[in-house]
């Protein structure tokens, strides 16, 4: 008889109470039950299509993720667990599974539900934040921008039914909880907080404090949850009385220094020190969206118009043709810079049909992404791999060390972080999926883990390759490649976002039409 159990939607069907799996398209999980004894170690044998049963691996662990490409395709295999001990081996378990060819739309969810892990499993137990990177080399700490792609994550999983709706309000009452009883400035959140002590950790010296575009991307969450979470329960009436209350504390006007331009931090002890006006463009337009917004501190549309869009800083007005695209703005020497700025800020604001005197946002967004596959196909520096399957320059880890915001040009330096290109699914779906096809089938055993594809890949640093790969997870990553995703399949962030009646208003106020029609 086949039981099924219930983890995050995913079915396992097992033979033996304590070691279940699931069958995938070019690979299968297994799980056990956790060991008693910190020593004990596990040896698991398989056998496919009822050939000979011949050792896998062995592990210390609790589970394992087994790629059987090498096998072929739609596989009859059969798993069997033994615990070791000296010389002897004892059978514990055995399970059946078989794996069979995905569709795309298969392939895609598989990808979300993998990668929400990282924010389900994977969250800070006291505070339901997300951890900033994982495993953490250092201190543990949790992160503000990280968390608001956290609860759109949740959104996703409530509504595609990897996770109840119930399970979904109260892990986001866990988070507005913790929203509510951190140290804030001037009603905005620091850019990380101590996991545990949940104290102010330092992003760099002088910023401990404030950080407004952290802080947009955690209101960008919680504004898209308040229109979803819409039902009457008690629960869901507490949700959103709890996001207006953190929303309506956020003093956008605060970081003008009464100026109109918006700055980028503010600290107790450091005051204005780093003085870091914020100018397009890059990742921070959902800032001035958001700062317009506010019914209680809004700032002027002078701000946007005048610090934003206005500064001759050479970073705004794009213009140029690149591989037969004219970008509207964005970094002239990086062809638009890298395709995070296309992500962070549109993970609820919508670009379909999204324009203001200064660009139509899908042709932005949609340019770019092109643009940066076309870089990668040209590959000028010759990194090995780079093509129409291999591409997606993004801010992200790098292999073999570092981290670094990677783009065309100067700061391309062979390395590719899936994050790039999966998340662009919506402006260039058949280029993004023939990413995830190359990363999944062909460096899937080395690249994809317990939470989805790994941060960062670099074909040309090793012919080994183990050494290819830097297997760590970034909340900033993992977040918008379940968002984009779903917004490519349904539109479901972007339609929550977007129904925001504050939100509506303040794109109204800032000149934005949507489809050449005023938004309200």
């Amino acid at each position: 008889m086949i039981v099924y159990i219930s983890m995050i939607g995913v079915a396992h069907a097992t033979e033996a109470p304590d070691f279940s799996g699931q069958a995938y398209d070019q690979h299968v999980e297994l799980f056990w039950a956790e060991k008693s004894d910190p020593q004990a170690s596990y040896v698991i044998k398989v056998s496919v299509n009822e050939g000979d049963w011949v050792t896998r691996c062995r592990t210390n662990k609790t589970g394992l993720l087994d790629f059987v490409g090498e096998f072929g395709n739609d596989l009859k295999l059969s798993y069997r667990l033994y615990s070791q001990t000296k010389s002897q081996e004892n059978l514990l378990g055995e399970v059946s599974l078989k794996t069979r060819t995905f569709t795309d739309d298969e392939l895609v969810e598989m990808v979300q539900k993998y990668t929400f892990r990282y924010f389900w499993q994977g969250a800070d137990e006291k505070s339901g934040w997300a951890f900033e990177r994982q495993p953490n080399t250092g201190e543990a700490v949790i992160t503000t921008g990280g968390t608001g792609f956290a609860i759109l994550s949740i959104i996703t999983a409530a509504e595609r039914g990897w996770i109840s709706r119930e399970a979904a309000v109260m892990r986001l009452l866990k988070i507005t909880t913790s929203l509510k009883r951190l140290e804030t400035f001037h009603g905005m959140w620091a850019h990380w907080y101590r996991a545990g002590t949940e104290e102010v950790f330092h992003f760099s010296k002088y910023d401990n404090g404030g950080d407004i575009v952290e802080s947009a991307f955690m209101a960008q969450g919680l504004l898209a949850a308040r229109q979803y979470f819409n039902q009457s329960s008690t629960d869901e009436t507490r949700l959103r009385t709890d996001i207006t209350g953190l929303w309506e504390k956020m003093d956008w006007q605060w970081y003008t220094q009464g100026q109109d331009i918006l700055y980028w931090h503010w600290s107790k002890t450091h005051g204005w020190k780093m003085n870091h006006k914020i100018t397009g463009y890059n990742e921070a337009l959902i800032a001035y969206v958001l700062a317009a917004s506010s019914p209680t501190h809004a700032i002027s549309k002078a701000a946007y118009h005048k610090g934003w869009a206005g500064q001759n800083n050479g970073y705004f007005k794009n213009g140029k043709t690149f591989y037969g695209l004219k970008l509207p703005l964005g970094n002239q020497q990086e062809m638009g810079g890298p395709l995070f700025f296309a992500h962070y800020s549109f993970l609820g604001l919508d670009p379909r049909g999204l324009s203001d005197r200064y660009a139509n946002y899908w042709t932005q967004n949609q340019h770019q992404t092109l643009i940066s596959h076309a870089y990668s196909m040209d590959n000028p520096k010759n990194w090995k791999g780079y093509g129409p399957d291999f591409w997606g320059l993004t801010a992200g880890d790098m292999v073999p060390d570092g981290y670094t915001a990677h783009a065309p040009g100067e700061r391309d330096f062979g390395t590719i972080n899936p994050t790039g290109a999966l998340s662009s699914m919506p402006y260039a779906p058949t280029q993004s999926l023939a990413l995830l096809k190359n990363l999944y089938y062909r460096h899937g055993k080395e690249l994809f883990g317990p939470m989805g594809f790994y941060d960062a890949i670099n074909l040309s640093v090793s012919d080994d390759p183990r050494k290819q790969v830097k297997k760590t997870y970034l909340a900033i990553d993992q977040g918008p490649i379940i968002i984009m995703l779903e917004n490519y399949r349904s539109g479901l962030l972007w339609d929550s976002f977007m129904k925001d009646p504050d939100v509506r208003k303040g794109l109204d106020k800032l000149g934005f039409t949507i489809n050449n029609q005023k938004n309200q």
